[in-house]
């Protein structure tokens, strides 16, 4: 009797953390229509402006409906995550977009899981799991077979640009896991003050690089209407949420699924081919996703915990 009440208390466990795991994918995949959405939508060379467009108004709109500030210490810590989750990592992203082909620029970006998987051992203090680090580096070669073609370039300021950005959205990852929310909080908040302050911090640097803003027509209007909307402020709420439910290494693979989908969508809008060393790497990515979710070396103590029981 006991031993059919565990199994099925830890099905319902299984079946809730692979429904908050399928709701947090979707924020990258929504990420991964951003090249094709820029691109084909938004008038040519304001990328920070853009990246002001994806942010601030999205914030705002969460801060108007839940009408909730921050308090005490998290009007700080506020600032830093939303810096660090938005506003740093939108700049470098950029910038390694300009100075390098978009292929290279993803691979540096899929190499935020392997930073979260050091940086949860240096700032949450859980021990280095051998299994997700391996499978990190499995996914950072399947984006790499993706999306980098023969004509590959490396520009060293533009290198550090994509490395600076996903050692930003990792720290930002790690230190949302180590704050977690203040209570009474909910996820539209949340995403709301780290939005509102990434928009904020992009201003003046986007008015400093870009100068004025260009003319907006209807294409434009949508498409930053849908980066503000579903690729920002819906895609961030299930982001943070998913980060405080789940594993933080298992949040940042995730992030693969945005060159993934960013690759889809240029084969099948775009008219880009598809190889079979991209298939591979499509391989490569997924097995790296899947197997990040698990942690092989908990299967141990639940065998133990079932035969008590």
């Amino acid at each position: 009797m006991n031993q059919t009440i565990s199994a099925t208390a830890d099905s319902g466990a299984a079946s809730g953390i692979a429904s908050r795991t399928a709701l947090t994918a979707l924020a990258p995949m929504v990420w991964g229509t951003t090249y094709v959405v820029t691109t084909e939508l938004l008038p040519p060379g304001h990328p920070f402006f853009a990246g002001i467009l994806r942010a601030l108004p999205a914030g705002l709109v969460a801060l108007a409906l839940t009408r909730t500030l921050p308090r005490g210490t998290w009007w700080g810590k506020a600032a830093v995550l939303g810096v660090l989750n938005i506003g740093m990592l939108f700049a470098m992203l950029f910038v390694a977009a300009e100075r390098l082909p978009g292929g290279v620029a993803a691979t540096l970006g899929a190499s935020q899981p392997l930073i979260v998987a050091v940086l949860a051992v240096a700032v949450l203090g859980e021990r280095l799991s051998a299994w997700r680090f391996t499978w990190g580096v499995v996914g950072v070669v399947g984006v790499g077979l993706v999306v980098i073609g023969p004509d590959a370039a490396f520009d060293g300021p533009g290198v550090l640009a994509g490395l600076t950005a996903a050692a930003s959205m990792a720290l930002g990852v790690t230190l949302t896991k180590r704050w977690g929310r203040p209570a009474g909080v909910g996820p539209t908040a949340f995403a709301g003050w780290q939005l509102t302050a990434g928009g904020l911090f992009l201003v003046p640097v986007t008015f400093f690089f870009e100068g004025p803003p260009p003319a907006i027509d209807l294409p434009g209007a949508l498409g930053y209407l849908w980066l503000g909307l579903v690729g920002g402020l819906a895609a961030y709420v299930l982001w943070f949420r998913g980060i405080k439910t789940l594993p933080v290494t298992s949040v940042a693979v995730l992030g693969l699924f945005s060159p993934i989908v960013a690759a889809l969508l240029g084969a099948v809008l775009l008219g880009q081919t598809l190889g079979p060393i991209q298939l591979l790497g499509f391989a490569l990515s997924l097995a790296a996703i899947v197997a990040g979710q698990f942690s092989p070396r908990l299967t141990p103590n639940l065998t133990a915990e079932r035969t008590a029981r």
